[in-house]
């Protein structure tokens, strides 16, 4: 594998700092909110994760329509790595807002519209990996990779929208619902700084992340040529 450049490097550190300085921020700056307590505190991670694990999910789609206008393998390496690495934000989100469902709704999981929509959304780009899996022709995997991701990318707005345009009883954290959601909270502005600093910091952390990612990715793109130039 190529050295890590320095840009990484410091890509690396910084995740670091920013994380440890979010982490402090939600426990000792962001104040306990009256009606939910401390679990709210875990709020700052559940956005911060669904929204990166929705950003990655961005990217691997404009990775795919790069990829069928150029031909370039370089963009299905970018596209299955986005993929991958935003499953495991939003798995992460989901568990979060469970979490904080358990004692807001007396739940841990409930058919709401944003859960449900959620759930699909994590099991529609998990079953492209395991598309990509019966595929063995590089070309052709990234091909059917590429239409795949485009066509799962319609359940990212879908899943933004729904308690937007749908009766729920999930918060709407950004923008106005059409009904009003139970569970919901006003931030002071100590919780807005906390919630957009946690944003940008874990925002940060998916470009690192990412980037380790591809490099892996090109890794092993180069040991798959050179086991099928063995076979051919």
């Amino acid at each position: 594998m190529e050295p890590k450049k320095p840009a990484l490097k410091f890509l690396d550190i910084a995740s670091a700092v920013l994380i440890a300085i979010a982490t402090g921020l939600v426990f000792f700056y962001a104040p306990m909110e009256a009606v939910m307590g401390n679990v709210q505190r875990v709020f700052y991670f559940h956005v911060a994760h669904a929204w990166v694990g929705l950003l990655g999910f961005m990217v691997a789609a404009v990775a795919g329509v790069l990829y069928l206008r150029t031909g370039d393998l370089k963009w299905d390496v970018v596209e299955v790595a986005a993929v991958e690495v935003s499953l495991v934000f939003f798995f992460v989100a989901i568990v979060t807002g469970s979490i904080w469902a358990r004692p807001a709704w007396n739940a841990w999981w409930t058919w709401d519209p944003r859960l449900t929509t959620a759930a699909i959304l994590e099991l529609v780009y998990a079953a492209y990996l395991m598309l990509r899996a019966g595929i063995e022709d590089p070309e052709r995997r990234a091909r059917f990779g590429a239409v795949y991701v485009l066509l799962g990318f319609l359940s990212v707005p879908m899943t933004f929208l729904s308690i937007r345009l749908l009766r729920t009883i999930h918060p709407v954290v950004i923008g106005g619902g059409g009904s009003g959601a139970e569970g919901q909270f006003d931030m002071s502005p100590k919780m807005l700084h906390t919630l957009l600093f946690s944003v940008f910091t874990f925002s940060v952390y998916f470009v690192d992340v990412l980037w380790h990612r591809v490099r892996l990715g090109n890794l092993m793109q180069k040991v798959e040529q050179l086991r099928l130039k063995v076979v051919r």
